[in-house]
């Protein structure tokens, strides 16, 4: 699988640390940045990148690390397309994709282990949509209010 990675200083050591496992495994990873925990960057810089790759369909995910994981979600979210999911323990991962197709995986720095958050990664990474019910969903989160 394609997937492009970025993180602001806050979430440098968490993305490399997840760029690392995911490349273990055969994914092609692109990194967009940051490249250092030393200096202080703008969060929004590198979840726009990311999230435009993933909404021109350039690559199928995306990950985004921030101090909180918040601030890159909020940002990437504002892109058509995008469902970036901030998520801090295994089955949030597990329900971002299984119910909302989450195609950015949004993580916190300050928050997560290291390894907690390979272990998040992982399970974001292998479970499938469900599709069904949930496809409608989708669909809605699209429209104006939400309105069908």
């Amino acid at each position: 699988m394609k997937i492009a990675a970025g993180a602001d200083h806050g979430g440098y050591a968490i993305k490399e640390a997840v760029v690392r496992g995911l490349r273990s495994q055969g994914h092609e990873v692109i990194d967009v940045g940051t490249d250092s925990a030393e200096t202080s960057v703008d969060y929004p810089t590198f979840a726009h990148r990311v999230a435009a790759m993933v909404a021109a369909g350039e690559v199928e995910r995306g990950l985004l690390a921030c101090g909180t994981g918040l601030g890159v979600c909020m940002a990437a979210n504002r892109h058509a397309g995008v469902r970036a999911a901030d998520c801090f323990t295994p089955h949030l991962a597990e329900m971002a994709r299984r119910h909302n197709d989450s195609n950015i995986l949004c993580l916190g720095g300050r928050l997560l282990s290291e390894d907690e958050a390979w272990a998040i990664a992982e399970v974001w990474m292998s479970t499938p949509f469900e599709g069904g019910r949930h496809q409608r969903r989708i669909e809605l989160i699209e429209l104006p209010e939400g309105r069908a």
